[in-house]
């Protein structure tokens, strides 16, 4: 069911519109077929990017859209309903393009930023590895200078469109100093030493490919180092903060898509001589269900919002991501309860929703690193 949304411009309704009309033509008569297949859909992002839907929330100077952040959630939110992997797959997108925005220079995001908003460059997001994963400062990828470019070697892991995308921003040791020796690189994917492992074998999202980088005396020009060395870990954790609001709002579009699909079902299905619906315990069931939806979008937000305003917005942020995750997993559980015997099949994609819904918890820093994020906020005030 269409969801009841306040925007605050007209051009924010039109493009909520081209958003739903594109998720109905192109992306969600798919989305089963190509999960089952495992088959990475790289149309839909270009598709997307020349419809303007990958650029929403950067500057018109550089082919975006000049959008409120909260205008470009809920159209991410709209994707994910439709598709919950090419929802995240558009936020890691524009998490990648976080970096040449906010500390590339002018030339950079002058040469880069047109064609990575306008979807002819797919990009992926490098900061975990093997051993470092929530604790980011312990990454030891290094970035040794050498004359006009820098020698990379190590490994990275859990990356989104690893080995389809066309760049990477990567984050990479380039001194000693545990957070201040981090520095961040744009590196195109035909880089010579740069390869990757095998696609992980996944429990969803099995269309969206997720392996390990491996670099091998890979030569980053100097050119593409974003902002001056040492930067990278605050240039990595502000991009998280934005981008966990991109986790949320997809959170709350699988949810979404959950609920529908309970809705329907419980609508049509009879027992007993009557719609299962009409029982007190099944309505009980999809009520909570529904506060559990409209509660998650108003926590995203209102972050969002916050961030708009240009106020702080990290802790709200985390607060997004841990609500709207947690209620992606409980709504879709509840949605297979819901279905029944007919959830724990394929005919239906409630199964394929719950299976999604796990991982939203696990990446942008796990459900357990947001208490932590939340509870030192709020102990700095004390």
């Amino acid at each position: 069911m269409p969801v009841d949304r306040l925007l605050p411009t007209r051009e924010a309704y039109d493009l909520l519109e081209l958003t739903r009309e594109l998720v109905a033509k192109e992306l969600a008569p798919r989305a089963t077929e190509d999960e089952a297949a495992e088959r990475f859909p790289r149309d839909v992002f270009a598709t997307l990017g020349a419809s303007g839907l990958l650029a929403l929330s950067y500057p018109e100077e550089y082919g975006g859209g000049a959008q409120p952040y909260e205008v470009y959630l809920q159209m991410l939110e709209e994707v994910a309903t439709g598709w919950f992997a090419v929802g995240v797959g558009t936020s890691v997108h524009t998490l990648s393009a976080y970096g040449i925005a906010h500390a590339g220079s002018e030339e950079q995001r002058t040469r880069l930023l047109p064609d990575v908003l306008g979807g002819g460059l797919l990009g992926a997001y490098c900061l975990s590895e093997p051993q470092a994963g929530s604790d980011v400062a312990s990454i030891t990828t290094k970035a040794v200078r050498d004359g006009d470019a820098y020698v990379v070697n190590g490994v990275k892991a859990w990356i989104t469109h690893g080995g389809e995308a066309d760049f990477y921003l990567l984050f990479a040791r380039t001194g000693a100093d545990r957070t201040a020796g981090i520095s961040a690189f744009y590196v195109p994917a035909d880089t010579p030493g740069m390869s990757f492992g095998a696609p992980e074998r996944k429990m969803g999202m099995t269309a969206s490919t997720t392996t390990q980088m491996i670099l091998e005396d890979a030569r980053v020009s100097v050119d593409n180092r974003l902002g001056d060395e040492g930067v990278g870990m605050r240039l990595a954790l502000s991009a998280l903060d934005s981008g966990r609001l991109g986790i949320a709002a997809c959170a709350t579009g699988l949810a979404q898509a959950a609920l529908d699909v309970a809705v329907e079902f419980a609508g049509e299905r009879e027992q007993f001589g009557r719609r299962i619906g009409e029982f007190q315990g099944m309505q009980f069931m999809l009520a909570d269900m529904a506060a559990a939806v409209e509660s998650a979008r108003a926590t995203y937000l209102h972050a969002a919002r916050l961030r708009d305003a240009g106020r702080p917005f990290g802790r709200q942020a985390s607060i997004a991501k841990l609500t709207c995750t947690d209620a992606a997993m409980r709504v879709t559980t509840d949605a297979v309860q819901v279905l029944g015997g007919y959830g724990y099949t394929r005919d239906f994609p409630v199964e394929r929703y719950m299976r999604e819904a796990k991982v939203a918890q696990i990446f942008e820093g796990t459900n357990q690193i947001q208490r932590l994020v939340i509870g030192r906020d709020l102990l700095r005030s004390v």
